[in-house]
């Protein structure tokens, strides 16, 4: 039996959201489409977050694992074991998950409505699905705090713009499909453990639609997909850290007659000179002369909002804390985070004689 948790990194009382990030940072690591991408990882990734984020499926993979798992093992839709008695021969229900290695759900009541022809939810679960891809966005430290929209151009195979993916030309009609008469759908002889049974399959010519284009699309030859360049936007959150991921449903590449995969934009940020994030707040150096930390005075920083007057109280020390309320990384609500400013006294590595003098009678005094 598989360890999910060891697959993904991550302990078994790890939440929910913890398990997901850890799925997007191997999902991007491992996609066959990286360089150094390796699909049978990315694969057997993917699995163990299809059984780990759902919570009925993780209740019963613990339940199974802490009682030494079935015989037959346990996959991405659940239990896979078999009928046999010695829990090896039976019959494997893995055959019918579509076979594309990204977590198609299903249920027994799918298998067993499909012999006797029904099984909407089986049809759904074994519609194709285009494949994921990823890119990567460098961004600034102010749009990591306050967000950004970027539009980028993407080279893919899409959905065809003229016939919108039916494949056919604009104007024209559709015709009954000849290989299914119309049906959408082929009948096939199955045997399994009940007996031999009749059962249905999506019909290769027209893709379970029943009927098929007049004219094929002069655009696409009535694929209704081609490899193109696509312009998305992307909308980046305030807030976002270094390495995150934002999933883009939808986005992805298109397959003839089925769904299009995901994009995976993973965020990269550019080091900020001044600013550091600590949580919701932001961290920040300001140097003060030895007399503004004796005497106290007035500075003026440039801070993500624009300039701001800060007060140095008199008698301030090197490394203390200056809060400047509210002026940190936006939080769910409106609120915000705050603006910590470390104060640095700089010492002045030379005197004059008159400031030597006057440091001599600070000296007298005791200070």
């Amino acid at each position: 039996m598989k360890d999910y948790y060891e697959i993904l990194g991550v302990k078994k009382d790890t939440p929910k959201e913890e398990i997901k990030r850890a799925f997007h940072k191997l999902a991007h690591k491992y996609h066959p489409d990286k360089k150094g991408g390796n699909e049978a990882k990315f694969k057997e990734i993917n699995e163990a977050y299809q059984v780990l984020a759902d919570d009925t499926k993780r209740a019963q993979y613990d339940r199974f694992s802490a009682q030494g798992g079935p015989a037959s093992g346990w996959g991405a839709n659940g239990f896979q074991g078999g009928f046999g008695s010695d829990g090896s021969g039976g019959w494997d229900f893995s055959g019918f998950s579509g076979g594309n290695g990204q977590g198609v759900e299903f249920d027994l009541g799918d298998i067993f409505g499909e012999f006797f022809g029904g099984g909407e939810r089986a049809k759904q679960s074994r519609m194709k699905r285009g494949r994921d891809i990823s890119v990567d966005i460098q961004i600034s430290f102010y749009e990591s705090i306050f967000g950004a929209e970027r539009n980028v151009l993407i080279s893919k195979i899409g959905v065809c713009d003229t016939c919108k993916g039916g494949g056919a030309e604009p104007g024209t009609s559709n015709q009954k499909c000849p290989t299914c008469n119309g049906r959408g759908q082929l009948n096939e002889t199955k045997k399994s453990i009940f007996g031999t049974f009749t059962s249905a399959r999506e019909c290769d010519t027209c893709y379970g639609r029943g009927e098929i284009a007049e004219k094929a699309c002069h655009t696409c030859n009535g694929a209704g997909v081609l490899k193109k360049n696509e312009a998305i936007k992307i909308v980046i959150p305030s807030g976002i850290q270094n390495g995150e991921m934002i999933r883009l449903a939808g986005k992805g590449e298109a397959v003839p007659h089925g769904v299009s995969g995901d994009l995976y934009v993973k965020i990269y940020l550019e080091k900020d000179p001044t600013f550091h994030r600590d949580g919701h707040n932001l961290t920040m150096n300001l140097e003060v002369k030895l007399t503004a930390a004796l005497l106290g005075a007035e500075y003026k920083i440039t801070s993500l909002d624009g300039e701001l007057t800060i007060k140095i109280p008199a008698g301030i020390s090197s490394g203390d804390i200056l809060r400047v309320h509210h002026k940190g990384v936006p939080i769910k609500g409106g609120k915000r985070g705050d603006l910590l400013i470390k104060i640095i006294v700089k010492i002045p590595n030379k005197l004059s004689k008159k400031a030597e003098g006057l440091v001599a009678d600070l000296r007298q005094e005791g200070l």
